[in-house]
């Protein structure tokens, strides 16, 4: 199991990650999603070890990370940018993790060359962006790691590839009880796929649930009335986002579906149904509530 108690990391005055507490149990896939520079990437680094922190503690199955070099052969963290040697192959990329990870199988390798179409013996120099990206994908699953954490695993694939790395990262959840931690933008994958997820803003988690979780607690609400009711009938209500088209309101409000519906339902509505949001309309509606102004950040 990973535990964040009170982490912090600083980059001179700037807190990248501020005080972050969070579990996440074995054999789970964890989305971690959140706005530009909100420390997504500071906290992978954390994890893998690359970097110390500053404050708190981030413990894997109870032993700290940094300077562990028996704890770092079970986690894998491929970064945003893939490194590679110059001029390297995959072949001889290959190469180079056997000798560093004893859990390295060359007959998993063996295998993923089938299932990814690219040379294993040109230069990762001379391939495009999602080659490489295939190529580091490749390496990654090989290594067999207890802990693999991905950071923008599906940029740079195609409808296809991506449909594949879902399906051997269930496959190695299945065999192996991998757990997998992805720092994404594309929140539609992450939907597909976690079962846990996390918003991150500013260094500091806002929330950490199963996606189960997450969605039950959130709720779009369509309500007509011949009269609109006044609103302090609706201040009990956590409403996060309100909007009036003459008689009808659309509202987003976090809370318990029933206890929400009975509320509406006692207003006496012409009608009113619920719909459940995507995890990238429940994002926006958290990071507006939070002060991060979409419509600016759009226009």
């Amino acid at each position: 199991m990973i535990e964040f108690i009170n982490l912090t990391k600083k980059f001179g005055d700037f807190s990248a990650i501020d005080e972050v507490n969070a579990k996440i149990k074995d054999g789970s896939i964890y989305g971690l999603v959140g706005s530009n520079g909100s420390g997504k990437s500071t906290l992978l680094r954390l994890l893998s070890g690359v970097y110390y922190p500053d404050g708190g503690n981030i413990s894997v199955d109870g032993f700290a990370v940094f300077n562990n070099p028996e704890l770092k052969q079970q986690i894998f963290y491929l970064p945003d940018a893939p490194y590679f040697f110059k001029n390297a192959t995959i072949k001889e990329m290959a190469d180079f993790y056997e000798g560093i990870y004893e859990t390295f199988d060359r007959a998993r390798f063996d295998h993923l060359k089938d299932v990814f179409p690219i040379s294993t013996t040109n230069k990762i120099d001379n391939m495009s962006k999602g080659m490489q990206r295939q190529a580091a994908l490749m390496l990654a699953l090989s290594t067999n790691p207890k802990y693999l954490l991905l950071d923008e695993a599906f940029d740079g694939l195609d409808p296809v590839m991506r449909s594949v790395l879902k399906e051997l990262l269930i496959d190695g959840i299945e065999t192996n009880s991998m757990t997998v931690i992805i720092a994404s933008h594309n929140l539609r994958e992450l939907e597909d796929l976690c079962d846990h997820v996390a918003l991150i803003h500013k260094g500091k988690i806002l929330f950490s649930d199963s996606l189960e979780d997450v969605r039950s607690n959130f709720h779009k609400i369509q309500a007509a009335f011949k009269v609109l009711p006044p609103e302090i009938k609706l201040h009990d209500l956590d409403i996060i986002k309100c909007d009036k088209v003459g008689s009808l309101l659309q509202m987003v409000i976090r809370g318990e579906e029933k206890e929400i519906m009975d509320k509406i339902n006692s207003l006496d509505p012409i009608f009113a149904e619920i719909i459940e949001p995507t995890l990238e309309e429940i994002f926006m509606y958290e990071m507006e509530a939070v002060g991060y102004d979409i419509k600016n950040l759009l226009s």
